[in-house]
């Protein structure tokens, strides 16, 4: 009981991080690892993605409630998203992702610099692009950052954000409402490939998903009545924990 009380407090904490910037994963993942040492990682990773596939879908339902999703943009990003996060999947099995993980804290660091420097960064709500140019940036974002989750994973929510923005020109508010669309079509590729390959708890994955849900709901919930600037804060904080988390797994482990 102990144990599901732990995973069922992260999943909560998971959502409700995951909702607003994303990042979830640094909070449920650490938890099922700590709570089953000797498990099968793939199995780990399949019954978080029960509860993340649920938690960003209840994220995204509330957020289009409330805010303005951009489709013409979401639409397209997340079927690049969904296909290209499959292929990443079945590509992780046969290229190493040493180089990929020695990379993202420097990625990331720039990221956060970017976002630092630039005060108004996010701030006001100002589409830049339309038609098909709108059109063929989110397939090659969407399709970026989808194969991207498929071979690694770590941040992909807070690069959809932090993209949606630069490129995009949109607010923080709007970029976390578009993302979460995009990271639902992510989350389900991969449930696809880990239930097919028998990496999947269902019961405990479940379990969990219902604490994801309440904590995405209170954390969409948040963003939209603290809008961009609550966003902009909880973005930088979380990709600082990025930055601490994947320089430690790629240097010190």
């Amino acid at each position: 009981m102990p144990d599901y009380f732990i995973l069922c407090a992260a999943a909560f904490l998971a959502g409700l991080v995951d909702a607003v910037v994303g990042g979830g994963g640094l909070v449920l993942i650490p938890a099922l690892f700590s709570v089953f040492p000797n498990m099968a990682p793939a199995t780990l990773f399949g019954t978080n993605k029960v509860a993340s596939v649920m938690g960003t879908s209840a994220a995204a339902i509330n957020f289009a409630k409330k805010v303005r999703i951009q489709w013409s943009a979401a639409t397209p990003a997340a079927i690049a998203a969904f296909a290209l996060s499959f292929l990443g999947a079945y590509t992780v099995t046969h290229i190493p992702t040493d180089l990929i993980r020695k990379a993202l804290p420097f990625v990331l660091i720039a990221v956060a610099i970017y976002t630092l420097k630039k005060k108004d960064f996010g701030k006001t709500h100002a589409p830049l692009l339309s038609g098909s140019r709108e059109k063929w940036f989110a397939v090659l974002i969407g399709g970026g950052v989808g194969f991207y989750d498929g071979v690694f994973g770590p941040g992909t929510g807070s690069f959809l954000v932090f993209l949606f923005v630069r490129v995009f020109g949109y607010d923080f508010l709007a970029a976390s409402a578009v993302s979460k669309v995009v990271n639902v079509a992510t989350n389900l590729a991969a449930l696809f490939w880990f239930s097919y390959s028998g990496h999947v708890i269902w019961q405990l994955g479940l379990l969990m998903a219902i604490f994801n849900i309440a904590g995405s709901l209170i954390g969409s919930r948040l963003a939209i009545k603290h809008g961009s600037d609550f966003v902009r804060k909880l973005f930088l904080f979380v990709v600082s924990a990025l930055i601490l988390k994947t320089g430690y797994d790629a240097f010190f482990k």
